[in-house]
């Protein structure tokens, strides 16, 4: 059974101005922001309002039989070098990652050489929280969590504590 960490609506606020103090840092600022639905969303809607730039929404769910959406709009920008942070709550396995990166370049000129240096350079990859297991890397994250770990975000339980539910 995996260990449960309980993230507040403040501490994703926190987690989402760190992000916004990376992205400063670096001294990068994105055309728009992709938020990955369902957990991605909320975070990438915080990082929009405080910076004021544009987010859209991205379905990739591949937990549980999700759907996937390509967005071929957003394959082109990355490929005419748009500046794009594409945003989630978890890199978990990295499969949702692996998957954007796969679908946007078989969407935009699959064999072109220009694929090879998008990736961490215009089109960068946040998220609150990141495992050390997974298979992509993310350029900007908050907590590192171990393998074993379930994060419970508060938009997945914000009814635990309402008694008219838990009776």
């Amino acid at each position: 059974m995996a260990n449960k960490l309980y993230y507040s609506w403040s501490q994703i606020e926190g987690a989402c101005l760190e992000i916004v103090r990376q992205l400063a840092a670096d001294n990068w600022k994105p055309d728009y922001i992709v938020g990955i639905t369902r957990g991605g969303a909320v975070p990438a809607v915080l990082i929009s309002q405080y910076t004021g730039i544009q987010m859209k929404p991205l379905e990739v769910s591949l937990r549980d039989n999700g759907d996937c959406t390509t967005d071929c709009g957003m394959a082109e920008d990355a490929f005419n070098r748009k500046q794009i942070l594409v945003v989630d709550d978890i890199n978990d396995s990295g499969a949702t990652i692996a998957w954007i990166k796969d679908d946007w370049m078989q969407s935009t000129m699959p064999d072109h050489v220009s694929w090879e240096t998008i990736f961490g350079s215009n089109v960068r990859f946040a998220t609150v929280f990141t495992k050390a297991s997974s298979k992509e890397t993310v350029e900007y994250s908050v907590e590192e969590v171990e393998y074993s770990t379930w994060v419970v975000f508060p938009w997945e339980d914000f009814w635990r504590n309402d008694v008219r539910f838990n009776n």
